[in-house]
C-alpha cells in the first residue's frame, strides 16, 4: 500500500457525473485530484442508463448489471430523488454474477465481504434511493483505493471532455477473451487488489484537468 496518495492536482475539487460502481476512468480522475464527488443533483434522464448500470468481465465477456429503479413521480426530478425498485431479487443476480466473474481472481474473497450490504436481502431498505446505494459502493471503493479528500482542495473543476486513456492491466481471462476496456472499477480491484493504487498512479501523469472558470 502506498503511504500517501500522490496527487497531480491537490487544489482541485472535481465534479463527476452520478454513477453506480463507476468505471476505472472516473476513479483515475478522482485519484488525480485533491477531492471529488458525484453530482446527484443533476436532472433525471431515463436515457442515461449508465447512472444505474455498470459493466464487468464475465466468463464470456462483457456483462452489464443494472439496478432497476422505480418510476419517478415526475419527469422533472433529480437523480438524487430516484428510488430503487423493490421488484425482483436483482441484488442476488448481481452477487452471483460477481462471484462467477471474479470468484477466481486473487482478491475477490479479500474484498467481497465489504460489498455484501449492497448485494443481499434488505438492500432496498438499507439504501432506498439509488444515490444512497451508489454512495455506499463509492465509500467502500474509495477506502480500498485510498482516495480520501485533501484539506487543500478548494478550486472547483469539471472532468475533461474525454476520459483518460486507461492502459491495459491484468485481467484473469485476458488470455482467452483479450483485454476488455471500460469496465467498472470493481474489475480493477478484484484483479489487482492493492496494486490498483500503483496502476492509478502510473496513469496519473497523462491526466489533464483544468479549473472551472467561475462566472
Amino acid at each position: 500500500m502506498m503511504p500517501q496518495r500522490p496527487v497531480a492536482y491537490p487544489d482541485l475539487h472535481l465534479t463527476l457525473p452520478p454513477r453506480l460502481c463507476a468505471g476505472v476512468s472516473d476513479y483515475a480522475l478522482a485519484w488525480a485530484c485533491g477531492s471529488s464527488f458525484q453530482d446527484w443533483t443533476r436532472p433525471f434522464d431515463k436515457r442515461d442508463k449508465d447512472t444505474h448500470r455498470f459493466d464487468i468481465a464475465d466468463t464470456r465477456g462483457r456483462l452489464s448489471l443494472t439496478v432497476p429503479i422505480a418510476r419517478p413521480a415526475s419527469s422533472r426530478c433529480r437523480w438524487e430523488q430516484i428510488e430503487i425498485s423493490t421488484h425482483g431479487a436483482w441484488w442476488d443476480v448481481h452477487r452471483v454474477a460477481l462471484e462467477s466473474a471474479y470468484g477466481r481472481t486473487p482478491y475477490f474473497e479479500f474484498y467481497i465481504d465489504r460489498f455484501l450490504p449492497m448485494l443481499t436481502v434488505g438492500v432496498e431498505e438499507r439504501y432506498p434511493l439509488l444515490r444512497d446505494l451508489a454512495l455506499a459502493w463509492d465509500t467502500q471503493i474509495r477506502d480500498i483505493l485510498g482516495i480520501s479528500p485533501l484539506p487543500g482542495a478548494k478550486t472547483p473543476a469539471l472532468p475533461p471532455s474525454s476520459l483518460p486513456d486507461c492502459g491495459i492491466y491484468r485481467q484473469i481471462r485476458a488470455d482467452r477473451l483479450g483485454f476488455i476496456p471500460g469496465l467498472s472499477i470493481l474489475d480493477l480491484i478484484f484483479n489487482l487488489g492493492p496494486e490498483a493504487q500503483i496502476y492509478l498512479n502510473d496513469i496519473r501523469p497523462g491526466i489533464e484537468i483544468a479549473p472551472r472558470q467561475l462566472q
